[in-house]
């Protein structure tokens, strides 16, 4: 009977989980929003992604740390925050968040490089009817 190892292994990962949501809470109180971003973008978590993106534009030069972390991302996690922010693009609310993060990819990045992202043909399409 695997009944019991495979509870306990669904409890291992929702404790990991309720661990990741309690770190990432801190990273944001701290201020920490590299760190911050890599954790929301790694637990897929396109909102959380924008709340952290939210949180560094109110902050005074908010565009200039806005740059900052994201062109320390990975490629793997720049291409991530380019799915999410064409998401974010389609809700007035949230469109001028995607748009500063669009810009900072945009200004940062090689056009050959962002050719090499995956997904970018289908993103770009998505995000001009709303840009």
């Amino acid at each position: 009977d695997v009944t019991e190892i495979e509870e306990k292994e669904a409890q291992a990962k929702q404790e990991e989980q309720i661990m990741k949501e309690q770190e990432l809470s801190n990273l944001l109180h701290e201020k920490r929003y590299l760190k911050a971003l890599g954790l929301a973008i790694s637990l897929d978590r396109p909102h959380t992604v924008l709340t952290v993106v939210k949180a560094i534009l109110k902050e005074p030069e908010g565009r200039r740390h806005l740059e900052e972390n994201i062109v320390r991302l990975r490629k793997d996690q720049k291409e991530a925050v380019l799915a999410f922010l064409v998401t974010w693009n389609t809700n007035s609310r949230n469109c001028h968040e995607a748009q500063a993060v669009l810009e900072t990819l945009l200004k940062h990045e090689a056009p050959d490089s962002l050719l090499q992202f995956s997904g970018v043909k289908s993103a770009v399409e998505s995000l001009l009817p709303y840009t």
